[in-house]
């Protein structure tokens, strides 16, 4: 009762800065951008907590930890190095002046914009709402298999629940809303990892002896596991798309967009990257440390002491771990920590969704759309983006790490290349743009085709890696793109100057 109780008066404050917020937008750049006005802290959290979800807690926690062990850990290293301080540090700079340059409030406007292309924008478009429903119904999956096993809420009721929670706070605040809870939910997460990475390493023995028994080879059985892949090419394939995905995903490139000013890059990116730290090596080390309380049965062998037979499902590990290892008042955090870090995963993806149908097909394709109109719809297509996810989460379809990496993969394979081209390579031509998003997805398909899900991490990195060699191949043997868009893009253009006043003797 207990439980439930602070999860009520959480989603009260959520609402409640829902309400305060929706008074406080009135344009499509207030809904999707905030007005393009946000600090670093609020853009590093905003950053920090889409990129780190229920996915990471649960599905990658749980079954990359106790399949890679230790090794898990170098997801984390890519995450921090490449994800967070590198994306901010080469992107958010040039992203924010050429987004402001073009008009671009989302990544369709700004392919469109850059290349001058309308198949470009209607393209993108429809790829981020098609690939981003998987992506969402995982965040769903994982978070109300954790509400099933910790507060004793059935899946169905727990699914509706949340689904309903982020489509009304959402629907009336916009990205204000998700920004400024993201900031109180950023320091819920940061306080939650540290209690349970301290707990769980105290019940675990201490570090050193954790780290010891952890260092062991049986501790990785996905390395040494049969398939059509090897098991380190699964895991670095697993960093690759984990680190690499989000500079070219518009959930997380959105928010470039955002911040105020390129004097506040710096600062924000200092702060996304501790929090990357300390939310990504809490997560995967916990994952490992499953292994000092569960053990994989195997026929004739004795059950070791004290240990739990490790669940069928590993989606189910870190759920049950966390009901049956730790005391309620952890496990309570633990749950406040993963609900905070999904919402906001859960707000970003729709909001993001929303829009490419608002802004950049229904605007696109009608020049007369007024501005009311368009957020009208784009706050009707947040509960029909909410409600297509909650069907597929309540279908429960694959495990959720799949449905997590076919989505990053899909998007990164489409958007990376052409984004990153697109933003520093002037040559870079519309052909080259298009070639590179249809073989990014064209890659990923493919390879998802053949193998299914154990080669969804092989399919996501394979579909990121190709546009990067179509894109400026397909560039340098078609035309070059149209001047004008270059100077616009690039802030080249020069303003004709004022004429001199005449000087008047007196």
């Amino acid at each position: 009762m207990f439980k439930l109780l602070i999860v009520v008066v959480y989603v009260a404050l959520m609402l409640g800065i829902g309400y305060y917020c929706m008074r406080r937008t009135r344009t499509v750049s207030d809904f999707f951008l905030a007005g393009r006005n946000l600090g670093p802290w609020m853009s590093a959290f905003a950053y920090g907590t889409s990129y780190f979800s229920a996915v990471l807690f649960v599905g990658y926690a749980g079954r990359l930890g106790w399949g890679f062990g230790l090794n898990a850990l170098w997801i984390a290293a890519g995450n921090v190095l490449f994800g967070s301080i590198l994306a901010w540090w080469i992107f958010a700079g040039p992203t924010r002046r050429m987004t402001a340059r073009l008009d671009a409030l989302t990544m369709p406007e700004f392919l469109g914009a850059r290349f001058g292309s309308p198949f470009l924008k209607f393209a993108s478009a429809l790829v981020i709402f098609v690939f981003l429903v998987p992506y969402s119904a995982s965040v769903y999956q994982g978070l109300s298999l954790l509400f099933e096993k910790n507060l004793g809420i059935p899946y169905g009721l727990a699914v509706g629940f949340l689904a309903f929670l982020t489509g009304v706070y959402l629907v009336m605040g916009g990205y204000l809303a998700l920004a400024v809870t993201d900031f109180l939910r950023g320091i819920i997460e940061l306080a939650g990892v540290v209690v349970m990475v301290l707990f769980l390493v105290h019940l675990g023995g201490g570090m050193s002896a954790a780290v010891s028994t952890l260092s062991k080879p049986e501790m990785a059985p996905a390395l040494s596991a049969p398939g059509p892949f090897p098991g380190w090419v699964v895991l670095w394939s697993l960093v690759f798309v984990t680190s690499f995905g989000p500079w070219g995903l518009p959930q997380m490139v959105q928010k470039f967009y955002s911040i105020k000013s390129e004097a506040d890059v710096k600062r924000a990116m200092v702060v996304a990257s501790a929090f990357a730290l300390v939310l990504s090596f809490g997560a995967y080390f916990t994952g490992a440390l499953t292994h000092l309380f569960y053990y994989a049965p195997v026929e004739g062998v004795p059950a070791p002491a004290g240990m739990t037979p490790v669940p069928a499902n590993l989606d189910d590990l870190m759920p049950h771990f966390l009901t049956h290892y730790v005391p309620a008042w952890v496990s309570m955090v633990i749950l406040l920590l993963v609900f905070s870090a999904s919402m906001s995963s859960l707000s970003s993806l729709v909001l993001v969704s929303s829009s490419a149908i608002a802004v950049d097909l229904y605007a696109g394709l009608r020049k007369d759309a007024s501005k009311e109109s368009v957020m009208l719809l784009m706050r009707v297509l947040c509960g029909v983006f909410v409600a297509i996810s909650l069907l597929m989460a309540l279908k429960k379809v694959d495990f959720i790490v799949n449905l997590m990496v076919i989505s990053w993969g899909a998007l990164a394979g489409a958007f990376l290349a052409p984004y990153c081209f697109g933003l520093f390579w002037k040559r870079t031509s519309k052909a080259g743009a298009i070639a590179g998003m249809l073989s990014g997805l064209a890659t990923m398909v493919l390879i998802y085709a053949k193998y299914g899900g154990v080669g969804v991490p092989v399919a996501g990195a394979a579909g990121m890696v190709v546009p990067v060699i179509v894109v400026p191949l397909v560039s340098l043997l078609t035309p070059p793109p149209d001047r004008e868009i270059l100077d616009r893009a690039f802030g080249e253009a020069v303003e004709p100057t004022a004429p001199e006043p005449e000087m008047v003797e007196v």
